[in-house]
């Protein structure tokens, strides 16, 4: 299925891009965050495990047990603090 990736803050940064459209066969969120460090290269880096990153699905924050569908967006989050 294909999924719209959006990143945001320093994920964009790192990755080099605020969006892209991939083709997946991830079923959940995190499935999908796998397939990307599998990638290697900066998603592997911006990514990977040991980082604290969100993941909202259609505009709306979730885990990582999320269902993907067709047509998805998925934004990618680094985490964030505010005064």
């Amino acid at each position: 299925m294909k999924v719209t990736l959006r990143y945001f803050a320093s994920l964009r940064e790192a990755i080099g891009t605020g969006s892209e459209t991939v083709e997946t066969s991830a079923a959940t969120l995190g499935a999908l965050r796998d397939e990307l460090i599998a990638q290697g290269g900066a998603h592997a880096e911006a990514l990977g495990r040991g980082r604290m990153v969100r993941a909202a699905l259609n505009q709306t924050m979730s885990d990582e047990s999320a269902m993907l569908s067709e047509g998805a967006e998925i934004g990618f989050f680094p985490p964030v603090t505010g005064g």
